[in-house]
């Protein structure tokens, strides 16, 4: 019996009949489960598969379309099955607005932050929580990743740092932050978009729009449909780097031009 197999037996009582590798999971990859009476899942392993637990179980009291967790054991978690994700079209985006609508505004009365760190790989991401957003963006998404980055670019990535407080808002309306939002840690099924894999902190929600600029080209209708603050646009840059220096320390050198090109747009 497979560690997969044990897992799912202690969770749910049977061991599965079959079990699919999913393709994708650059960071944490998953498989999708199916027992005997029907019932399928998807399944992950992980070291910090509680604290994905916790995230998504955010998103399910906000009500915003997520993956249920139906189970945890040791370091393993089981979510609920989204079935297979579908191209996206015009209809994504707009529906994709619609999930997202819920995090607007969500951590009412809380500091910026999250209650633990998480982690991608090797990389530690804090989530120490302050009361100002610059601060929180500057010492966890940017400051920190400087001792690990070449030292021309580290140096562009500080000069951005002292000048943060003229970039973002210190205090932005708290939301809930997916944190990694892009187009594989979206599930549409034709109907809704679904949330995996967050990152997640309550911050800004322009991060998540950032987000969706990396890999993706959001439609003009999706950025009217979410009634952004005024200068948000300008703004997409700085949140955007957090997402090229991970990139940078995860998979190498091939991202730092990315991460370059937003350095050269806000002028540092």
């Amino acid at each position: 019996m497979t560690a997969l197999e044990d897992a799912a037996k202690t969770v749910f009582g049977a061991s599965p009949t079959a079990i699919e590798t999913l393709a994708g999971g650059d960071i944490s990859g998953a498989s999708r489960i199916a027992f005997a009476d029907g019932f399928s899942c998807v399944a992950k392993q992980g070291p910090l598969i509680d604290r994905e637990a916790r995230m998504l179980e955010a998103f399910q009291r906000l009500d915003a379309p997520s993956a249920a967790v139906v189970g945890t054991v040791d370091d393993w978690l089981f979510l609920q099955d989204l079935g297979q994700a579908r191209p996206f079209s015009s209809a994504t985006w707009s529906a994709l607005a619609e999930t997202m609508a819920p995090l607007h505004g969500a951590g009412g009365g809380r500091k910026y932050g999250w209650e633990e760190d998480y982690g991608l790989r090797h990389i530690v991401v804090q989530n120490q929580p302050r009361e100002s957003w610059v601060e929180f963006w500057r010492d966890n998404r940017l400051l920190c990743h400087v001792p690990e980055l070449d030292p021309d670019l580290g140096r562009r990535v500080t000069a951005l740092a002292e000048r943060l407080d003229d970039l973002i808002p210190e205090r932005p309306l708290v939301s809930l932050v997916h944190g990694d939002l892009w187009g594989g840690n979206i599930v549409w099924d034709r109907a809704t978009t679904w949330l995996i894999d967050p990152c997640a902190c309550h911050g800004d929600r322009e991060v998540d729009v950032a987000a969706l600029t990396v890999f993706d080209t959001p439609p003009p209708q999706f950025f009217e449909q979410l009634d952004l603050t005024p200068g948000w646009w300008k703004r997409l840059p700085v949140y955007r780097l957090w997402m090229w220096l991970i990139h940078v320390r995860l998979f190498g050198s091939g991202y730092r031009a990315a991460a370059e090109r937003d350095l050269d747009q806000l002028g540092f």
